[in-house]
């Protein structure tokens, strides 16, 4: 805790003096997470992970991101900002997941339009070939293999992007939503967004299928959600788009999982991850249903 006190003591200038004693949060896993009184108030202080760049994360993006986000209220407000972390609001919370989360479909679906059409230009890209690509050379540089599963996730990759016609125009996106980045507002009574550490310059479809995926939504489920994010009923090739989307998404989370496992030090499973994820891509890239996707996005 001694990095952490120190880090406090700096801010108390600004932020007022710490009371009572910092709580570590559960669920972070790049990052440690502390919810720390000071001046009155309440606020998570984040500290960042090692080499965190090398995973694509940009904290002028991060930082950026939530703060446009917080001004359309979907995000807690950013209160500071200090070498290797960053200070948000606190909010008093519950996590959503299974039902819950899905019955919010529309809220999230407007939630992520409101960012998406935000104009904010942030200083980083987030597109998940790219990151492949990145990825490979610093696992190639620290002289390991990679493993045949993640070619095989390149090969998947180049076929839904090449399908997609390459990159679209790129709008200001998340790209990291997991369960643990949704809650509920219990004092607003609606849903924000949180964790900002993948923000960057992408494909909103990217997004749309990254929530899909992660949240296990139901068809039913994403189809109110594009309803709504669209503000019409989808066509046969937006509906397809999303279906793609959610298999990159597993790309994504399997290479990440991949990466983190050679350069994190954190205790955590990476390997086990990027099993869950890859599997999933690889039975619906080999259902039937995955070629009609790329030919109705192709048409």
């Amino acid at each position: 805790m001694g990095e952490l006190s120190d880090i406090l003591q700096r801010l108390e200038p600004s932020l007022g003096p710490v009371g009572g004693e910092p709580a570590p949060l559960e669920g972070g896993i790049t990052n440690r997470n502390y919810r720390v009184l000071m001046g009155g108030q309440e606020y998570v202080v984040r500290l960042h992970g090692k080499d965190t760049d090398l995973l694509g994360i940009s904290r002028r993006a991060e930082r950026l991101a939530n703060e446009a986000a917080a001004g359309l209220g979907i995000a807690p407000g950013v209160a500071a900002e200090f070498e290797g972390g960053l200070v948000t609001e606190f909010l008093t919370c519950q996590a959503l997941a299974g039902p819950e989360l899905e019955a919010r479909a529309e809220e999230l679906g407007a939630a992520l339009r409101a960012f998406h059409d935000s104009g904010i230009d942030l200083p980083t890209r987030f597109w998940v070939p790219d990151l492949l690509k990145d990825y490979t050379e610093i696992i190639g540089g620290r002289g390991a293999e990679l493993p045949e599963v993640y070619r095989q996730a390149m090969d998947i990759a180049g076929r839904i992007t090449a399908a997609l016609g390459g990159e679209e125009s790129l709008r200001p996106c998340h790209n990291d939503l997991l369960a643990g980045n949704i809650v509920l507002d219990r004092e607003r009574g609606r849903v924000m967004l949180v964790d900002w550490e993948y923000a960057g310059m992408g494909s909103p479809w990217f997004d749309l299928g990254n929530l899909s995926v992660n949240n296990d939504f139901l068809e039913t489920t994403d189809n109110r959600l594009l309803r709504a994010y669209l503000g019409e009923a989808p066509s046969e090739a937006q509906t397809a788009t999303l279906k793609l989307m959610r298999v990159l998404s597993d790309v994504r989370e399997g290479a990440w999982g991949i990466m983190q496992s050679h350069v994190s030090e954190l205790e955590f499973d990476f390997d086990g991850y990027a099993a869950e994820h890859f599997t999933r891509m690889r039975a619906t890239a080999e259902d039937p249903a995955f070629d009609r996707w790329l030919s109705a996005v192709g048409g």
